[in-house]
């Protein structure tokens, strides 16, 4: 885990903000995606790859977050 160690917290937030939320109009394709999945029509591979890869982000940033916390750095 030390390889999350080496990220900032600054870099991570920035880059859910910026990946996670892209295309930011008409709508963020994770907000999109979701309501896909929550409707069960998130069914074509390439809306899976684009609903994960919009979501990591999301998901190292928690890893961060959690890891910050063992460390007693949160």
């Amino acid at each position: 885990m030390q390889w999350l160690d080496n990220f900032s917290l600054t870099l991570i937030v920035i880059l859910a903000l910026l990946l996670g939320f892209a295309p930011f109009y008409p709508e963020p394709h994770i907000v999109e995606k979701t309501r896909m999945l929550f409707q069960g029509q998130l069914k074509r591979p390439i809306d899976i790859f684009d609903f994960f890869w919009h979501l990591w982000p999301f998901a190292l940033l928690i890893a961060k977050l959690v890891r910050m916390r063992q460390l007693g750095q949160f």
